[in-house]
């Protein structure tokens, strides 16, 4: 089976935009699209919303990723800090989180059906209130949900920050998880925050981890390529949201 390739960047801000840009560009070269992760109440700056508009005009993804990560949910059955935003939601509370973003989102002249939970973590709550909100999917930590089907497509996401250790075994980890998940077919899911892109290290890491997936025949895609049509068809050949050719 021919891996399909999902890249996403969180930490989109005014501050890191010109790294945002720069892995944009870097992937444009390798016909790979990006998942961008957008926060509108946090990092919805003209910058950045115009940034992504045109970045999604080119044929890039977009997750919405949470509402306010600086305001921490009124209920808290599980602490998992601030930046958890709907790891454990109940489901009236996530609708109205979600259903602010969304306007949010429309005031910023951008659209999301799909959504990423700040660090990859959603309360059976959450999902529930996706489905209510006509959420497509939910991308979580360990699997991809199709909200209208039903269809899980499991696959963990690689990123740097699931591994303790220093910087080189780090970035040896994500090159050797995304080789082998290529080699086995599937989802290859690589993550990373902006913030990552400033070290040399980190960034070079993530681009031969890309490498090295489409070296084992992974293609670029979006995450918004793994749900249904609207018509209920399973998109085949090249669905939206994968690079088929070059765009510059």
């Amino acid at each position: 089976m021919t891996a399909r390739l999902l890249v996403s960047l969180s930490g989109i801000s005014a501050r890191t935009l010109h790294r945002c840009a720069d892995l944009a560009a870097e992937l444009d070269r390798r016909e790979v699209p990006l998942t961008l992760l957008f926060t509108p109440r946090t990092d919805g700056t003209p910058a950045v919303t115009g940034w992504l508009r045109a970045r999604t005009r080119l044929g890039d993804g977009l997750l919405l990723h949470g509402y306010d990560h600086r305001v921490p949910p009124s209920h808290r059955a599980v602490s998992f800090g601030r930046k958890a935003e709907f790891a454990a939601l109940p489901a009236h509370e996530a609708r109205l989180r979600l259903i602010a973003a969304s306007a949010a989102l429309d005031a910023a002249g951008l659209s999301a059906d799909g959504f990423a939970p700040p660090r990859w973590l959603a309360s059976r709550g959450t999902l529930e209130a996706l489905r209510g909100q006509d959420f497509r999917l939910c991308a979580e930590l360990s699997a991809v949900h199709d909200l209208r089907t039903g269809e899980v497509h499991r696959a963990r996401v690689q990123e740097f920050s699931a591994h303790a250790h220093g910087e080189t075994v780090r970035c040896f980890a994500l090159v050797l998880a995304a080789a082998r998940a290529a080699r086995r077919g599937g989802l290859v899911r690589l993550g990373v925050d902006a913030a990552d892109l400033a070290r040399p290290g980190l960034r070079q890491a993530l681009l031969d981890a890309v490498d090295i997936a489409l070296g084992n025949r992974a293609f670029g895609a979006t995450y918004q390529s793994l749900t249904v049509s609207p018509r209920g068809a399973t998109r085949t050949s090249v669905p939206s949201g994968e690079r088929s050719v070059n765009r510059r």
